[in-house]
């Protein structure tokens, strides 16, 4: 089996990013984004995915978090859409309800090579440290248009901004983590029409 991972670099008059993703790792990371929030989130992503994740960036924090968010969804999305290859054998379906104490996320993705993204987040404004909660649907914005999949996330309680973010994080690793992984009984592309 070939190594399903990649390397993207970008660099914007805003941001400048290096990132590394590979699909069947074993969970550790190095994250440097300036957004310490933001670092937690991706960290957790890799550890609970059991991806392994790479992401040096140097934004325009002088403005705001909001470049440099997009741009790491951007470059993620990437990474995950070149690693995953032609799809072949992958499971590609997949759902979790994932607590965070108080908060609970449900989450269900379609690696179908057609972007979309639900997000059904209520009440989700507000600072989490240095962190805008309103940048986490930027974030996959940028991130499904690039993967190019479907997902749909739905955050059914929550109170705390941070536990409300750590539910959709965790929730994201699991469930790419079970589409990617690798389906015995399918022998080529998952889908009735040969390609997706």
């Amino acid at each position: 089996m070939s190594k399903r991972e990649a390397s993207i670099k970008r660099d914007t008059k805003e941001t400048q990013i290096q990132l590394a993703f590979a699909i069947d790792g074993s969970g550790k990371s190095e994250i440097d984004t300036g957004i310490g929030f933001f670092d937690h989130m991706l960290t957790l992503f890799a550890a609970h995915g059991h991806f392994d994740l790479t992401v040096k960036v140097k934004g325009d924090l002088e403005v705001d978090g909001h470049h440099t968010t997009e741009d790491v969804g951007i470059c993620l999305g990437q990474a995950i859409q070149e690693a995953m290859g032609d799809a072949a054998g992958i499971t590609r379906y997949a759902d979790a309800l994932i607590p965070m104490d108080e908060a609970l996320c449900q989450m269900a993705v379609d690696l179908s090579n057609r972007p979309h993204l639900g997000f059904d987040v209520p009440n989700f404004s507000g600072q989490i440290g240095q962190f805008d909660a309103e940048l986490v649907e930027e974030f996959f914005h940028a991130l499904i248009n690039n993967a190019r999949f479907t997902c749909h996330i739905q955050v059914l309680k929550g109170r705390n901004l941070h536990h409300i973010a750590e539910s959709i994080f965790k929730a994201f690793a699991r469930v790419l983590s079970q589409a990617l992984s690798k389906d015995p009984r399918q022998t080529g592309i998952p889908s009735t029409k040969g390609v997706l």
